[in-house]
């Protein structure tokens, strides 16, 4: 057990490092309001994991700062100038209602940031799904102007980005900065599996659903550009990496893995190509909790299965050798 803290302690700590990479992109691009958005969400998260657990009657310990980490990812997928105590709200429920009402750290079954993510799309859309044009500061507490609709949302109207290519890989578009900044995104990825940090199966599951499809049922004017695009945009590698790669939410062998992101990845891709939602692949993800839940749930039939065989096997190898000795005995009477 002490071994198996010691190892989520190191997860979140590499999962740490790449979000502060992402939140310094995002103060690059619109200044302290990022910085102050997630500190407010970092701040109610620890207050709200504080209070569950005190009313549960449990201690705060260095592994329940998840919940920064969370907190965190919460805010790189909101528009920089998004509402803060809306977002502190967002935080507290996620706390509360996604996590600690269904026990906690210990037996995850949401994605705490697509709770909240699904939660403040259910009553905060518009504010949500507004963005201000990179580059565009705004001071920690004031209240942004001129908002414009993100580059997914263009994408999935029209099947085109005006955007160069350099400008999509250092995330040089409007939307949540931490989704955006591609080029940051893709060497998390690679950072944080070579750690296994993240569920190499879910994610590889996930890209490689998006890019069949995008190739079979290209969503812009050739297959080259579709399989560009979609990955760029509605937050599709963001979700791969710190969502549908949740170590804590993922199935752990990596083969279930890469079914679960395969499928899930495969069924947003459906929704944004029907119905031009932006984001789906977060809002459809806890749709797939049942999904994981039932990989585990094999898993754990599985591995009971084999440590019933092996204990059968023990049984077979102590009682062969106490026939052998009671033979050899006999022989030496």
């Amino acid at each position: 057990m002490q071994t198996k803290t010691k190892s989520d302690r190191f997860v979140w700590i590499d999962i740490m490092v790449t979000l502060l990479t992402l939140e310094l992109m995002d103060y690059f691009y619109y200044g302290v309001r990022a910085v102050v958005l997630g500190s407010v969400c970092a701040g109610a998260s620890v207050i709200a994991e504080l209070i569950c657990l005190r009313l549960m009657h449990r201690k705060f310990t260095a592994d329940d700062l998840t919940c920064v980490s969370d907190a965190l990812i919460i805010s790189l997928m909101l528009p920089a100038v998004f509402d803060l105590k809306v977002a502190a709200l967002a935080c507290v429920f996620t706390a509360v209602a996604a996590k600690n009402i269904f026990g906690g750290r210990l037996n995850m079954i949401f994605s705490p940031a697509a709770a909240a993510y699904d939660f403040l799309y259910t009553s905060w859309k518009n504010q949500l799904l507004m963005f201000p044009d990179p580059h565009v500061r705004t001071g920690g507490f004031e209240k942004a102007g001129n908002l414009v609709s993100s580059a997914s949302h263009s994408f999935n109207i029209t099947g085109k980005m005006d955007a160069s290519d350099f400008e999509l890989l250092l995330g040089n578009v409007s939307g949540p900065a931490g989704a955006v900044s591609i080029l940051l995104l893709a060497v998390a990825a690679v950072v944080l599996m070579l750690r296994r940090s993240i569920s190499a199966g879910a994610f590889i599951g996930s890209i490689s659903a998006t890019v069949l499809l995008a190739l079979i049922v290209p969503a812009s004017v050739t297959r080259a550009d579709s399989v560009k695009y979609t990955l760029v945009t509605n937050m599709v590698l963001f979700a791969s990496v710190y969502i549908i790669a949740d170590r804590r939410i993922a199935p752990k062998r990596d083969y279930y893995a890469f079914f679960y992101g395969f499928f899930l990845a495969a069924f947003s891709y459906i929704i944004v190509i029907t119905t031009a939602k932006e984001n789906a692949i977060v809002l459809v993800s806890l749709l797939f909790t049942p999904v994981a839940l039932g990989f585990k749930n094999l898993e754990k039939h599985i591995e009971l299965t084999q440590l019933e065989e092996q204990e059968e096997e023990l049984k077979t190898a102590a009682s062969s050798a106490e026939t052998l000795g009671e033979e050899a005995a006999a022989n030496e009477k």
